[in-house]
């Protein structure tokens, strides 16, 4: 008797939703280090609220105002958080594309959506987000067969974060 398929339902998250935390590389030491939103008085301020960079090995500190940032797309390069343009920290190299997170949870999402057997997206008819995180993940990690590769590479970058080299 077989088990139950892994179920995935879409949570409707987009990249905006994990720009609160992000793990980056240091520009000094080339350690992990952290970009953390700082509290703002503004309505709404998820996108232009100020940034702060720390590295807990080097001592770097950084602050950026936040009022502009940008997020490339389809880039060759490696993938840079929006407002300091450091390296992210989880990020590799598969032999079908990049694969990278913001942050753990993104990392999360990510693996939770590749490992599930079956992936469900919101109804037709509901009202929100249709384009979603995982809505626009490339054709070749939604896929099957690279199943198994994509989740490696995912423990890999988890790894990193447990043990940093």
């Amino acid at each position: 008797m077989s088990s139950a398929p892994v179920r995935f339902r879409d949570p409707r998250s987009t990249k905006y939703d994990f720009l609160d935390s992000m793990l980056v590389r240091c520009p000094r030491c080339e350690r992990i280090a952290h970009v953390v939103q700082q509290p703002c008085q503004e309505p709404n301020p998820a996108l232009f609220a100020p940034r702060h960079l720390v590295c807990r090995s080097c001592g770097l500190s950084r602050t950026c105002a936040g009022r502009s940032f940008s997020l490339r797309y389809g880039s060759a390069d490696l993938a840079r958080d929006p407002y300091f343009h450091v390296p992210l920290w989880l990020q590799t190299r598969t032999r079908h594309g990049g694969l990278w997170a913001y942050n753990l949870a993104h990392l999360d999402l990510i693996s939770r959506f590749v490992a599930a057997d079956l992936r469900e997206r919101a109804p037709w008819y509901e009202t929100g987000r249709k384009m979603t995180l995982v809505a626009r993940l490339p054709a070749w990690m939604k896929s099957a067969k690279n199943r198994d590769e994509v989740l490696r590479a995912v423990d890999r970058l988890r790894a990193t974060v447990i043990a940093p080299g």
